[in-house]
């Protein structure tokens, strides 16, 4: 039985290794049809992008675009490790918790106070 390791004590070659089979195995599932272990993959190649980030760059009181989302921001309360936790803007308001990797730090909106 093989131990898989946690993305958070993969090397950066380990993980840009693991995203690139993540995603070629979510296209074989895309091909074949197979719609939920292709949302699956994406998720899972989501939170291995996040290990490649720095949570340093992203800022509670931040408004940043939320990646594949186009009109969607979300605003930063507070970083917790690899995961944004806000608020989507034009939404219920309701905390949440974002993978910084969603986030599109080219995009800042700027503070919100």
């Amino acid at each position: 039985m093989s131990t898989e390791k946690r993305y958070s004590s993969m090397s950066k070659h380990e993980l840009e290794q693991e995203i690139a089979d993540i995603k070629e195995k979510a296209r074989k599932a895309e091909q074949l049809g197979y719609v939920n272990e292709f949302a699956v993959l994406e998720r899972k190649a989501i939170m291995a992008q996040c290990y490649l980030l720095d949570p340093k760059n992203y800022k509670a009181g931040t408004v940043y675009a939320i990646k594949n989302d186009p009109g969607s921001y979300f605003k930063i309360d507070y970083l917790n490790g690899v995961f944004a936790w806000g608020y989507r803007l034009r939404g219920e308001k309701k905390q949440e918790a974002l993978p910084i990797s969603m986030l599109d730090n080219s995009s800042q909106g700027g503070e919100v106070k």
